[in-house]
């Protein structure tokens, strides 16, 4: 996926001005920067379940070889 340069972000603040105007950009902004904090916190709550999942089930993994053994 090719990154934005600061050409392609010039255009896209100028299409932005042009459809929502100057009185709307700073409340569309403000949702934007909400939606990707709310994104961000829920992934992190999801990556921290998976770890947290993966080492109980490596933990009953060695209780089990230790009752083996």
């Amino acid at each position: 996926m090719p990154h934005i340069g600061a050409p392609e972000l010039v255009i896209i603040v100028i299409l932005a001005l042009i459809i929502f105007g100057p009185g709307k950009l700073p409340e569309l902004g403000k949702a934007v920067g909400k939606t990707i904090r709310e994104f961000r916190r829920s992934s992190s709550e999801i990556m921290d379940e998976v770890e947290s999942s993966a080492t109980k089930d490596k933990k009953e993994e060695q209780l089990i070889e230790a009752a083996k053994g």
